[in-house]
Protein backbone atom coordinates (compact mmCIF):
# COMPACT_ATOMS: atom_id res chain seq x y z
CA UNK A 1 0.00 0.00 0.00
CA UNK A 2 2.84 2.39 0.87
CA UNK A 3 4.47 1.75 -2.49
CA UNK A 4 1.22 2.68 -4.23
CA UNK A 5 0.94 5.89 -2.22
CA UNK A 6 4.57 6.83 -2.84
CA UNK A 7 4.15 6.08 -6.53
CA UNK A 8 1.02 8.24 -6.71
CA UNK A 9 2.77 11.07 -4.86
CA UNK A 10 5.76 10.86 -7.19
CA UNK A 11 3.48 10.90 -10.22
CA UNK A 12 1.66 13.98 -8.93
CA UNK A 13 4.96 15.77 -8.26
CA UNK A 14 6.22 14.98 -11.75
CA UNK A 15 2.91 16.06 -13.29
CA UNK A 16 2.94 19.30 -11.29
CA UNK A 17 6.54 20.02 -12.26
CA UNK A 18 5.75 19.37 -15.92
CA UNK A 19 2.79 21.75 -15.83
CA UNK A 20 4.85 24.48 -14.15
CA UNK A 21 7.70 24.04 -16.65
CA UNK A 22 5.27 24.14 -19.57
CA UNK A 23 3.35 27.22 -18.41
CA UNK A 24 5.20 28.95 -15.55
CA UNK A 25 3.62 32.41 -15.69
CA UNK A 26 0.38 31.70 -13.76
CA UNK A 27 2.35 30.01 -10.97
CA UNK A 28 4.92 32.79 -10.81
CA UNK A 29 2.08 35.32 -10.69
CA UNK A 30 0.61 33.44 -7.72
CA UNK A 31 3.97 33.45 -5.90
CA UNK A 32 4.37 37.18 -6.58
CA UNK A 33 0.82 37.69 -5.28
CA UNK A 34 1.79 35.99 -2.00
CA UNK A 35 5.02 37.99 -1.76
CA UNK A 36 3.24 41.31 -2.32
CA UNK A 37 0.61 40.49 0.29
CA UNK A 38 3.34 39.59 2.78
CA UNK A 39 5.16 42.89 2.18
CA UNK A 40 2.16 45.24 2.02
CA UNK A 41 -1.35 45.68 3.35
CA UNK A 42 -2.90 45.80 -0.07
CA UNK A 43 -6.28 47.21 -1.04
CA UNK A 44 -7.51 46.28 -4.52
CA UNK A 45 -10.47 47.66 -6.43
CA UNK A 46 -11.76 47.08 -9.94
CA UNK A 47 -10.09 43.74 -10.71
CA UNK A 48 -13.20 42.77 -12.67
CA UNK A 49 -12.32 45.54 -15.14
CA UNK A 50 -9.49 43.37 -16.49
CA UNK A 51 -11.18 41.22 -19.16
CA UNK A 52 -11.26 37.49 -18.50
CA UNK A 53 -9.95 36.85 -22.00
CA UNK A 54 -8.67 38.71 -25.02
CA UNK A 55 -6.01 41.38 -25.46
CA UNK A 56 -5.80 44.58 -23.46
CA UNK A 57 -3.30 47.18 -22.28
CA UNK A 58 -3.01 48.24 -18.63
CA UNK A 59 -1.51 51.68 -17.94
CA UNK A 60 -0.47 52.81 -14.46
CA UNK A 61 1.41 55.62 -12.75
CA UNK A 62 5.03 54.77 -11.92
CA UNK A 63 6.04 55.28 -8.29
CA UNK A 64 8.70 52.69 -7.44
CA UNK A 65 10.63 49.68 -8.65
CA UNK A 66 8.01 47.48 -6.94
CA UNK A 67 5.16 48.73 -9.14
CA UNK A 68 5.35 45.95 -11.74
CA UNK A 69 5.31 43.28 -9.02
CA UNK A 70 2.33 44.87 -7.26
CA UNK A 71 0.28 45.30 -10.45
CA UNK A 72 1.35 41.97 -11.93
CA UNK A 73 0.70 40.08 -8.70
CA UNK A 74 -2.70 41.71 -8.23
CA UNK A 75 -3.91 41.07 -11.78
CA UNK A 76 -6.17 38.03 -12.22
CA UNK A 77 -4.31 37.33 -15.47
CA UNK A 78 -0.57 37.13 -16.13
CA UNK A 79 0.75 40.40 -17.55
CA UNK A 80 3.52 41.07 -20.04
CA UNK A 81 5.22 44.32 -19.13
CA UNK A 82 7.61 46.73 -20.79
CA UNK A 83 10.74 47.52 -18.82
CA UNK A 84 14.09 49.26 -19.23
CA UNK A 85 16.70 46.97 -20.72
CA UNK A 86 19.38 47.71 -18.06
CA UNK A 87 16.99 46.42 -15.38
CA UNK A 88 15.90 43.51 -17.57
CA UNK A 89 19.53 42.44 -17.95
CA UNK A 90 20.17 42.41 -14.21
CA UNK A 91 22.30 39.31 -13.53
CA UNK A 92 20.22 38.49 -10.46
CA UNK A 93 16.75 38.87 -11.95
CA UNK A 94 17.07 38.31 -15.70
CA UNK A 95 15.92 34.69 -15.35
CA UNK A 96 12.69 35.86 -13.67
CA UNK A 97 12.02 38.58 -16.25
CA UNK A 98 12.45 36.02 -19.01
CA UNK A 99 10.07 33.57 -17.34
CA UNK A 100 7.30 36.17 -16.94
CA UNK A 101 7.75 37.41 -20.51
CA UNK A 102 8.94 40.94 -19.74
CA UNK A 103 9.62 43.02 -22.86
CA UNK A 104 12.89 45.02 -22.65
CA UNK A 105 13.19 48.39 -24.34
CA UNK A 106 16.05 50.86 -24.68
CA UNK A 107 16.25 54.26 -26.35
CA UNK A 108 17.18 54.17 -30.04
CA UNK A 109 20.06 56.51 -29.25
CA UNK A 110 21.69 53.82 -27.14
CA UNK A 111 20.45 50.80 -29.08
CA UNK A 112 19.19 51.52 -32.61
CA UNK A 113 16.13 49.43 -33.38
CA UNK A 114 15.34 48.63 -29.74
CA UNK A 115 12.04 50.53 -29.71
CA UNK A 116 10.88 48.87 -32.95
CA UNK A 117 11.74 45.41 -31.62
CA UNK A 118 9.88 46.10 -28.39
CA UNK A 119 6.81 47.35 -30.28
CA UNK A 120 6.90 44.25 -32.47
CA UNK A 121 6.94 42.03 -29.37
CA UNK A 122 4.05 44.00 -27.84
CA UNK A 123 2.06 43.46 -31.05
CA UNK A 124 2.76 39.72 -30.99
CA UNK A 125 1.60 39.53 -27.38
CA UNK A 126 -1.62 41.45 -28.03
CA UNK A 127 -2.41 39.47 -31.17
CA UNK A 128 -1.99 36.32 -29.11
CA UNK A 129 -4.67 37.57 -26.71
CA UNK A 130 -2.35 38.58 -23.87
CA UNK A 131 -2.49 41.59 -21.54
CA UNK A 132 0.40 44.05 -21.71
CA UNK A 133 1.19 46.51 -18.92
CA UNK A 134 3.20 49.68 -19.28
CA UNK A 135 4.02 52.87 -17.43
CA UNK A 136 3.35 55.70 -19.92
CA UNK A 137 5.36 58.23 -17.90
CA UNK A 138 8.45 56.31 -18.96
CA UNK A 139 10.27 56.81 -15.63
CA UNK A 140 9.80 56.76 -11.88
CA UNK A 141 8.09 59.86 -10.54
CA UNK A 142 10.60 62.29 -8.98
CA UNK A 143 8.02 63.89 -6.68
CA UNK A 144 5.21 61.39 -6.12
CA UNK A 145 2.89 62.97 -8.69
CA UNK A 146 1.70 61.67 -12.07
CA UNK A 147 3.72 63.18 -14.93
CA UNK A 148 2.92 63.61 -18.63
CA UNK A 149 2.34 60.42 -20.60
CA UNK A 150 4.64 59.78 -23.54
CA UNK A 151 3.61 58.94 -27.09
CA UNK A 152 4.53 55.25 -27.13
CA UNK A 153 1.04 54.19 -26.09
CA UNK A 154 -0.50 55.84 -29.14
CA UNK A 155 1.90 53.93 -31.38
CA UNK A 156 0.88 50.65 -29.74
CA UNK A 157 -2.84 51.37 -30.16
CA UNK A 158 -2.37 52.46 -33.79
CA UNK A 159 -0.91 49.03 -34.50
CA UNK A 160 -3.34 47.07 -32.32
CA UNK A 161 -6.59 48.83 -31.30
CA UNK A 162 -7.32 47.05 -28.00
CA UNK A 163 -9.08 48.23 -24.82
CA UNK A 164 -7.01 50.18 -22.31
CA UNK A 165 -7.48 49.73 -18.55
CA UNK A 166 -6.20 52.69 -16.46
CA UNK A 167 -4.87 52.00 -12.98
CA UNK A 168 -3.90 54.22 -10.06
CA UNK A 169 -1.30 53.12 -7.50
CA UNK A 170 -0.72 54.75 -4.11
CA UNK A 171 1.28 54.06 -0.95
CA UNK A 172 4.70 53.29 -2.40
CA UNK A 173 5.98 56.87 -2.53
CA UNK A 174 8.46 57.13 0.31
CA UNK A 175 9.54 53.50 0.12
CA UNK A 176 13.21 52.65 -0.44
CA UNK A 177 12.34 51.65 -4.02
CA UNK A 178 11.05 55.16 -4.83
CA UNK A 179 12.97 58.39 -5.52
CA UNK A 180 11.84 60.13 -2.35
CA UNK A 181 14.74 61.43 -0.23
CA UNK A 182 17.30 60.24 -2.74
CA UNK A 183 17.68 57.81 -5.64
CA UNK A 184 15.67 54.60 -5.45
CA UNK A 185 17.43 51.62 -3.84
CA UNK A 186 20.02 53.91 -2.25
CA UNK A 187 18.28 53.94 1.15
CA UNK A 188 17.57 51.32 3.77
CA UNK A 189 14.05 49.84 3.89
CA UNK A 190 12.14 51.68 6.59
CA UNK A 191 8.58 50.44 6.29
CA UNK A 192 7.14 46.94 6.37
CA UNK A 193 3.52 46.07 5.72
CA UNK A 194 2.85 49.58 4.41
CA UNK A 195 -0.64 50.37 3.16
CA UNK A 196 -0.77 50.22 -0.63
CA UNK A 197 -3.83 50.74 -2.81
CA UNK A 198 -4.28 49.76 -6.45
CA UNK A 199 -7.45 50.82 -8.25
CA UNK A 200 -8.33 49.69 -11.79
CA UNK A 201 -10.72 51.76 -13.89
CA UNK A 202 -13.16 50.64 -16.55
CA UNK A 203 -11.74 49.63 -19.94
CA UNK A 204 -11.56 52.46 -22.47
CA UNK A 205 -12.04 51.60 -26.16
CA UNK A 206 -8.94 52.26 -28.24
CA UNK A 207 -10.71 54.91 -30.33
CA UNK A 208 -11.26 56.97 -27.16
CA UNK A 209 -7.94 56.19 -25.48
CA UNK A 210 -6.20 59.51 -26.01
CA UNK A 211 -3.16 60.33 -23.92
CA UNK A 212 -4.83 63.22 -22.12
CA UNK A 213 -7.91 61.17 -21.22
CA UNK A 214 -5.88 58.21 -19.95
CA UNK A 215 -3.62 60.49 -17.94
CA UNK A 216 -6.66 62.16 -16.36
CA UNK A 217 -8.17 58.77 -15.49
CA UNK A 218 -4.96 57.54 -13.91
CA UNK A 219 -4.66 60.77 -11.91
CA UNK A 220 -8.24 60.37 -10.64
CA UNK A 221 -7.71 56.71 -9.68
CA UNK A 222 -4.45 57.58 -7.92
CA UNK A 223 -6.21 60.36 -6.00
CA UNK A 224 -8.87 57.90 -4.80
CA UNK A 225 -6.20 55.38 -3.84
CA UNK A 226 -4.24 58.12 -2.03
CA UNK A 227 -7.39 58.98 -0.08
CA UNK A 228 -7.71 55.45 1.27
CA UNK A 229 -4.00 55.23 2.16
CA UNK A 230 -4.09 58.58 4.00
CA UNK A 231 -7.30 57.75 5.88
CA UNK A 232 -5.87 54.40 6.94
CA UNK A 233 -2.68 56.05 8.21
CA UNK A 234 -4.63 58.66 10.18
CA UNK A 235 -6.86 55.99 11.70
CA UNK A 236 -3.83 53.88 12.63
CA UNK A 237 -2.11 56.87 14.28
CA UNK A 238 -5.15 57.48 16.52
CA UNK A 239 -5.21 53.97 17.93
Amino acid sequence: MKLVLYGLLGFLLILGGWRVARSPRPYIRFLIFLLVHCCYRLRLRGLANIPASGPAVVVCNHVSFMDALVVGGASPRPLRFLMDRPIYESPWLNWLFRLVGAIPVESDRRDPGSVRRALDEVSRALRSGEVVMLFPEGRLTPDGEVHAFRRGLETILARDPVPVIPAGLAGLWGSWTSHRDGPALSKRPRRFRARVALYFGRPIPSRLARRDRLEANVRALKAEADGWVCQSRVAASRR
